[in-house]
């Protein structure tokens, strides 16, 4: 008797349910479904979920924002890894546009805990092989996963919608702190050696999400600012850097982030600060109550596929970057 194997690799694509229409987004770029699935919560909130279809010897991806309430959403990633570590699924991948506790990714203060790294520990021992993830708050974060890290940006988009729109001529890259300065360079760079500024701003360590923005280091007069961050939360911090570059003598402002978190009351800050726009993309939903009148969100569901479709082909994901990531 002769025994004959298919060992043609499988991509199989699977969705949390916190930001279904990202992964379908990703699903038509690939031209592949979504797995089918079942996923419910029980009255005490426990969660269970079953694929519909057999994963045994697939390339799994598992795709998963996590806006609030995170530690939900964070629960459901590691119980759906799980499942298919237990189905016999050959190598599973985390996708997680937005890396949660990434915030947390050092101790600031004796008796505190290293969260980001945490829940690295957590994909791990759940069955991931690997992460795909866009922008996290610091690269650091990468060397907590034991395994390959496909650290993606945003950045290029981001700014390539900034020239498209306002051009550079008279552009002012902005930091919103001293921390992401380096940031700041990558995008003057972008936009054709754009000069520098940043804010100098004071943070109590004691009370989170509260900002004392104090000055402009930098030249901003009669300038288009364009200010930059990984993610804005409750939008006080960059509110805050608006009205000082505005005060400053800003000609205008326009705010690029790559993760939209928009906790209460950020849009309506962000859209009574005085910024001309608001640019993001969606690795986090954004319904409709965190909409405002000079916000654009631009999809990241393309670059996602691409970095899939390379992960999956054993391909470069550093050529998508031009060799820059």
């Amino acid at each position: 008797m002769t025994w004959t194997t298919d060992n043609q690799k499988n991509l199989m694509l699977f969705s949390g349910r916190a930001h279904p229409e990202l992964a379908e987004e990703v699903a038509r770029e690939l031209s592949i479904s979504v797995t089918p699935q079942t996923a419910r919560d029980f009255a005490n909130g426990e969660i269970f979920v079953r694929f519909e279809d057999s994963v045994r010897g697939s390339d799994a991806f598992v795709l998963q924002s996590c806006p609030a309430p995170l530690n939900k959403w964070l629960m459901e990633s590691l119980i759906m890894i799980d499942a298919l570590k237990r189905g016999s699924a050959k190598r599973i991948t985390a996708v997680l546009p937005f890396y949660p506790y990434a915030r947390q990714d050092k101790k600031h203060r004796g008796r505190e805990p290293i969260s980001a790294r945490l829940v690295a520990d957590l994909l791990k021992t759940a069955g991931a092989d690997r992460i795909i993830t866009v922008d996290l708050h610091t690269d650091q974060i990468q060397g907590f996963f034991d395994g390959p890290v496909d650290h993606m940006h945003a950045q290029g988009q981001l700014a390539d919608y900034v020239r498209g729109r306002y051009g550079t001529e008279h552009v002012t890259v902005v930091s919103p702190d001293s921390g992401r300065v380096r940031v700041a360079e990558k995008w003057a760079d972008a936009l054709d050696g754009a000069p520098l500024a940043f804010i100098h701003k004071t943070r109590d360590p004691l009370v989170p999400n509260q900002v004392k923005s104090n000055r402009v280091v930098g030249g901003v007069d009669g300038r288009t600012c364009v200010l930059i961050d990984d993610m804005i939360d409750t939008g006080g911090t960059i509110a805050g850097a608006v009205r000082v570059l505005k005060d400053a003598g800003a000609a205008d402002v326009v705010i690029a982030t790559t993760h939209g978190v928009f906790s209460d009351p950020a849009p309506e800050r962000l859209a009574g600060c005085g910024a001309k726009e608001v640019i993001a993309t969606n690795t986090l939903p954004i319904g409709p109550e965190k909409q405002f009148d000079n916000l654009t969100v631009l999809s990241i569901a393309p670059m996602l596929a691409q970095t899939i479709q390379q992960v999956f082909e054993n391909g470069s994901v550093t050529s998508l970057f031009d060799g820059s990531a």
